[in-house]
């Protein structure tokens, strides 16, 4: 790995000066370098090496940990605890859910963890920013492409940070001494400071270098993010002089962005990864992605390949293997999940979510490895076909006639359901079988920052925001929400019952000897209990007065009337159908006001806890503890005024 080394503030926000030196193998390939002086980023070899230090550490480092799980998929409608207990408390809201984080374990992610790493990017961007602009240089690498990744990599942390905790200290300049004393800017100021610097990246770069490098497309899709996030309804008690200006600039964004970033033809090419830097990691689709690579010289890796995995390994018949994927399994989906989906006509459920597994451990002489192992079958409700939830040795598989030593059923008589259980369809998207070993956190591929999938939904909402105050009609949102669902229909003669993930990147080197579980084929047959077809489905919305009968479920579940909350809610169900665990959901919902009342219908563990408060997360106590005012550590009383209500 590159030398990385960190000179930075406490993110109590201490120092605000982060003395960064080099950068991180993971983003490019340079030379082994050895820690800097301040003086190196005075030169253009030095800023350069700095903007690529600030790329790992905004984009790529934290997914070498669970803190995006605990910021962005734990405790909303998608997602809820699965397994292991390390990061209940996020999902849960419960007592111990405060300004400190009641720790389960190691594992347990504090409440200062995510606040810090955000301010040591911005720590990063800030000497960026001065660097490129004091440097007497007229090379367009510094006093563009590095300007500008420094005005995008400060928004893009700025952005998170009014996303989790409202209003935050703007910290806009390098500090050469401890300071002590910030205060918090109200979330209009920090909003226009987001919205100035993604603007002034839009300024400065180029379209070149997409997804590894921020480019002028990256920064739109952003801006258009930004202004979408100040319209939204958790700013509504102040945005309204901004709220039609910033809509049709979120339509006009998009619009040039989609232009230049087609969909992938079908949504499984996203998934397909099958090697470090291949050919899925390159689509047209893909805006910004975190890099990473195989290379055994880097450490820590992408780490999200753990963490929406069922054990699969403790089953009947069953054994960890490379190719199967080491579950941490600290998060399950959720029935909203399971049922926002048309499992028929939609094909995103199926090339999302691995629901079989093959034997790779035999025992006895019934079974061989390499019959169907494990099977869940995700029916609807209606389904009579099932008694039990959990089937052992029960259900026929009809390729071999032998029973199917586990099988776990979404409806079945007995009403047990798979939340009751540790067992279910594990999110295949981030599965890398690329690994050194079956026992190796270290993932190579790529997370995907921004496709232009949810750009076509960003245009969408925008649309019936505008709709709302007579600047548009819902039905123009419906050509943008059509774009996304005609890709996912299936095509004429495509295998339905097909399928892969990145488990296929397997290495007969890292297997050890052990067979694999994978397989590639799901349930699709057997959860929708209908004849083989090669025919080509339609998902396309003809009018909104006709929405999709998974729409409309979740709207009667939830009580909306108005055409607004309807298409709010058919945007936000479309969101999850697209980009269901990639980071996006817990902004989503508390950006639109929607986060209580969805987690306390579809996650059971956050329904006896969460409330309106939620919204906003903790400002975490070791900022209030070391924050100063008029020389002089902050009162209680103090501290309490500083502290988002609730907490």
């Amino acid at each position: 790995m590159k030398n990385y080394k960190k000179q930075y503030i406490s993110l109590m926000l201490v120092t605000v000066l982060l003395l960064s030196s080099s950068c991180n193998k993971d983003f490019l390939d340079e030379e082994l370098t050895t820690a800097y002086t301040q003086d190196y980023y005075k030169t253009e070899a030095g800023i350069q090496a700095l903007a690529i230090g600030t790329y790992y550490q905004v984009f790529a480092a934290e997914f070498a940990t669970e803190v995006p799980l605990t910021a962005t998929e734990s405790g909303t409608d998608e997602f809820h605890a699965g397994g292991d207990p390390s990061n209940w408390i996020w999902n849960s809201y419960s007592s111990g859910f405060k300004a400190f984080v009641t720790v389960s374990n190691a594992n347990t992610i504090a409440a200062n963890t995510n606040w810090d790493n955000l301010y040591i990017g911005i720590g990063n961007a800030n000497q960026l920013i001065e660097s490129s602009i004091a440097i007497a240089s007229t090379n367009d690498a510094i006093k563009k492409t590095a300007l500008g990744e420094g005005y995008f990599l400060r928004a893009f942390n700025y952005l998170k940070l009014v996303n989790q905790y409202g209003g935050v200290p703007l910290k806009l300049t390098t500090s050469s001494t401890v300071e002590l004393e910030f205060t918090r800017a109200t979330p209009q100021q920090v909003l226009e400071q987001v919205i100035a610097d993604f603007t002034q990246a839009y300024n400065l770069l180029s379209n070149a270098g997409a997804p590894a490098k921020i480019t002028k497309d990256a920064a739109a899709h952003y801006l258009a993010k930004a202004y979408l996030t100040r319209a939204s309804e958790i700013n509504d008690t102040w945005n309204s002089a901004t709220k039609l200006a910033d809509l049709q600039q979120v339509v006009a964004l998009s619009d040039e962005v989609i232009a230049h970033h087609p969909l992938a033809s079908n949504f499984v090419e996203l998934w397909n990864y099958t090697v470090a830097d291949g050919a899925n990691e390159k689509l047209p689709e893909l805006i910004l992605s975190a890099q990473f690579n195989a290379s055994t010289l880097t450490t820590g890796g992408n780490q999200q390949h753990l963490h929406f995995l069922s054990t699969y390994d403790q089953l009947p018949q069953m054994r960890r293997n490379l190719a199967g994927g080491r579950p941490f399994s600290r998060l399950a989906p959720t029935y909203f999940v399971y049922d926002v989906y048309d499992h028929v006509n939609d094909s995103r459920f199926w090339k999302s979510f691995q629901t079989k597994s093959i034997v790779n451990n035999k025992s006895g002489t019934y079974y061989n490895n390499g019959d169907l192992g494990i099977m869940y079958i995700v029916n609807n409700a209606g389904d009579t076909r099932f008694a039990k939830t959990k089937n052992t040795d029960a259900i026929v598989d009809v390729k071999t006639g032998k029973t199917i030593p586990s099988v776990y059923v979404a409806y079945a008589a007995d009403n047990i359901g798979l939340m009751a259980d540790v067992r279910f369809p594990s999110l295949s998207k981030h599965l890398d079988g690329n690994r050194i070993d079956l026992s190796n956190t270290k993932g190579s591929r790529d997370i995907i920052l921004a496709r232009s999938a949810e750009t076509y939904l960003q245009a969408a909402e925008a649309k019936i925001r505008l709709a709302q105050i007579g600047g548009a009609t819902f039905s123009d949102a419906l050509p943008y929400i059509n774009a996304v669902r005609t890709r996912a229909q299936y095509k004429a003669g495509e295998n339905r019952a097909a399928y892969t993930d990145g488990s296929a990147a397997y290495t007969t080197t890292g297997q050890a000897g052990i067979p694999i579980s994978f397989v590639p084929e799901n349930s699709y047959y057997e959860s929708n209990n209908i004849p083989v077809s090669t025919a080509a489905t339609s998902l396309a919305i003809t009018s909104i007065g006709a929405l999709p009968l998974e729409d409309q479920a979740v709207i009667s579940k939830l009580g909306y009337a108005g055409d607004y909350d309807r298409m709010l809610c058919l945007i936000l169900n479309e969101r999850t159908r697209e980009l269901c665990g990639e980071f996006h959901r817990w902004e989503d919902l508390s950006r639109t006001k929607t986060l209580v009342a969805r987690a306390k219908a579809y996650n059971i563990e956050a329904n006896p806890n969460i409330q309106d408060f939620h919204h906003l997360r903790p400002i975490p106590q070791t900022f209030l503890d070391g924050v100063y005012t008029n020389g002089r550590p902050l009162t209680a009383s103090e501290k309490d005024a500083m502290q988002n209500p609730g907490y």
